[in-house]
């Protein structure tokens, strides 16, 4: 029997829960933007040959050492984070150094936010990450795969 190639694949409902991985990433030394980039991809899940655009088919992902990524050029100086409150005048604007001292994992959280879809699929699959400043984390029964960003495939480092 031939398959019908402009049908949209779906994959069974079962291996949409049962094949779903913790991986473990350290960020030490790693370049922001292409981890972020990598991140992402496992999160969607387009590593794998069941990817499918309207469901969640991605992985979970650990990072570690989120205090100790990288930026190139002068965006340390330079980038500029912004959020607002929602009052009149709540606009509060801070810079990479500064919020890398104070809160260092959600300069990666938010990178990788930026990357996944603006919607309910979208805010499902960032519960899927989990970025720890430090070398320690509390998934450890879920016996995470350590990955690195040249074993993940079209990924540069």
């Amino acid at each position: 029997m031939m398959t019908n190639p402009n049908r949209t694949f779906l994959p069974p409902v079962v291996t949409q829960t049962t094949e779903q991985q913790w991986y473990l990433i350290d960020a030490t030394g790693q370049r922001l933007g292409r981890l972020s980039a990598a991140i992402a991809m496992i999160l969607r899940g387009k590593n794998k040959p069941t990817f499918t655009p309207h469901l969640d088919t991605g992985d979970f992902v650990i990072v570690i050492n989120a205090d100790k990524v990288a930026v190139t050029g002068r965006k340390s100086t330079q980038k500029v984070y912004k959020r607002h409150s929602g009052r009149p005048g709540g606009m509060k604007e801070e810079s990479y150094d500064k919020l890398m001292k104070r809160l260092p994992q959600r300069i990666l959280e938010h990178a990788v936010r930026g990357m996944l879809p603006k919607n309910r699929l979208g805010r499902q699959l960032f519960t899927k990450l989990k970025v720890y400043a430090g070398g320690t984390h509390p998934h450890a029964a879920q016996q995470p795969q350590i990955l690195t960003l040249s074993t993940i495939p079209g990924v540069k480092n």
